[in-house]
């Protein structure tokens, strides 16, 4: 009898045993040749670009800054370029998320209106409810995220200056691992550059962008992110190496008479034949910690407020709001935006959609509902942000029992205001809900300024100041 073993001519298995699938022998072999093939691509791809850069390598370098002579800068060197570094390798990731958590706030998966990225895909993969939660978040996030990206910028000049000189290494490519981290480093330089000059312009409210300023500023900071990731990788163990080269308290009593170049190394940084210094190293640390200093004290007063307030010289609303209740900052003006008084006079009103009727509702009828009040503040993407301001007005969650849906996901807000960018927007559900989010009638005891919306806008806490739509016209609650 047959058993149905090895060489036993029968296709069955003995019982227990699983057929074990292998591919036939075409298939495998087709595998193992598109493998073999690629692997000889790519060698002689790596030949190409070896013989390409030996031919190069041949050439003599041509003059000025690509032959080592032209660099002589006695304080160049692993140790100078490590300390930038490692300033920028703390500031830069917390910049990264400040800036990714202010792409959150805006709540952009809520729809087209609030997303001017539709095409992120997967760069938006930890978008969260953004929290009323305490009602100063933006307020914080922003300000640093603004306030440190200024004080950084003298860092990244001090940083690109110590490196400058490998920017015109010769020759500029020698295999392939080398041109790859040439192209890793142009992404990281462009894209600080691009990134740090459009923040800074946007701070300054200088819309000189070809697209909006948003949208490039969200896939920039991606592109920037993943070329430091890759530095950060190939960069810190001689980063830290050449941080152990040399003790920092020493080097800050070093001072000029005493400063000497690095030991020549193989990172191209020191001077072949270095000048005579006219400044030391600890000179070069107190000119850029000196200038973060200096950039600080007029830049951060708009976050802060206080005393350093009168300080910030560099923010765009560093401006006399005027004295009395409506007295406070103010983002764009009524007449800047085109609100006339046929707009928002006596016969301005509210409509209200939800599940029931629409209503359509005057200021006075507006007023006659139950009011209440809460103390927030505003805080605008450019940085700037406003102590707390006592609002009083409608709450959004009776707004929304009062079009009958008291379980509202979400609200959009349209302004009277033209069209224009934020003219309209989404709130969501936790923003309605939260008790201090208000359709605001007052501010500080007073009518509301037509500056800051009169006759009634949005204020909602840990909103950005773009969201607290001013000049409202229409409330439309969904499910």
């Amino acid at each position: 009898m047959e058993t149905g073993g090895r060489g036993s001519g029968s296709g069955r298995q003995p019982a227990g045993r699983r057929t074990r699938w292998s591919p036939a022998p075409a298939v495998r072999g087709a595998v193992h040749g598109a493998v073999r093939g690629t692997g000889r691509a790519l060698a002689r791809g790596r030949a190409a670009v070896g013989a390409f850069a030996a031919r190069i390598g041949e050439l003599p370098a041509p003059p000025g800054p690509f032959r080592p002579g032209f660099w002589r800068s006695p304080i160049r060197g692993p140790w100078l370029t490590s300390v930038f570094g490692l300033v920028l390798l703390v500031g830069l990731p917390v910049l990264f998320v400040t800036g990714a958590l202010s792409y959150a706030a805006y709540n952009p998966d809520l729809g087209a209106l609030n997303d001017q990225t539709p095409d992120k895909g997967p760069l938006g993969f930890y978008l969260f409810d953004w929290p009323t939660h305490p009602a100063w978040l933006y307020r914080l996030t922003q300000g640093v995220h603004v306030t440190l990206g200024v004080i950084l910028v003298p860092v990244l000049l001090a940083k690109l200056w110590s490196v400058f000189p490998k920017l015109f290494a010769w020759p500029p490519v020698r295999s392939v691992a080398h041109a790859l981290e040439r192209l890793s480093l142009l992404m990281l330089v462009g894209g600080a550059g691009f990134e740090f000059v459009t923040g800074i312009l946007n701070i300054q409210l200088h819309y000189v962008f070809p697209g909006s300023f948003y949208t490039l500023h969200f896939y920039g900071a991606w592109v920037f992110i993943a070329a430091f990731g890759v530095h950060v990788v190939l960069k810190t163990g001689a980063m830290v190496r050449a941080l152990r080269s040399r003790p920092l308290m020493r080097e800050l009593r070093t001072g000029l008479a005493a400063t000497r170049p690095e030991p020549p190394d193989g990172t191209g940084l020191v001077a072949v034949a270095p000048a005579a210094p006219t400044t030391s190293r600890r000179g070069a640390l107190a000119l850029v910690g000196g200038g973060s200093l200096a950039l600080f004290v007029v830049t951060a007063g708009q976050s802060l407020g206080g005393g350093l307030r009168s300080t910030a010289l560099l923010a765009p609303h560093n401006r006399d709001p005027g004295e009395g209740p409506n007295g406070f900052q103010v983002n764009k003006t009524a007449a800047s935006v085109g609100i006339t008084a046929q707009l928002v006079g006596p016969d301005w009103r509210l409509e209200l959609h939800g599940a029931a009727e629409p209503s359509v509702l005057t200021r006075e009828q507006l007023l006659a509902l139950p009011q209440w009040s809460a103390r927030l503040p505003i805080a605008c993407v450019e940085g700037w942000s406003t102590p707390d301001q006592h609002w009083s007005g409608l709450r959004l969650a009776d707004l929304a029992a009062l079009a009958g849906l008291p379980g509202a996901a979400a609200v959009l807000v349209e302004s009277v205001q033209p069209p224009g960018p934020y003219t309209s927007v989404l709130l969501r559900g936790n923003q309605i809900h939260d008790p201090r989010s208000l359709l605001a009638l007052r501010v500080n005891g007073a009518e509301l300024s037509l500056d800051h919306g009169y006759p009634a806008r949005i204020i909602v806490p840990a909103n950005p100041g773009v969201n607290n739509t001013k000049w409202v016209g229409r409330l439309t609650f969904r499910t």
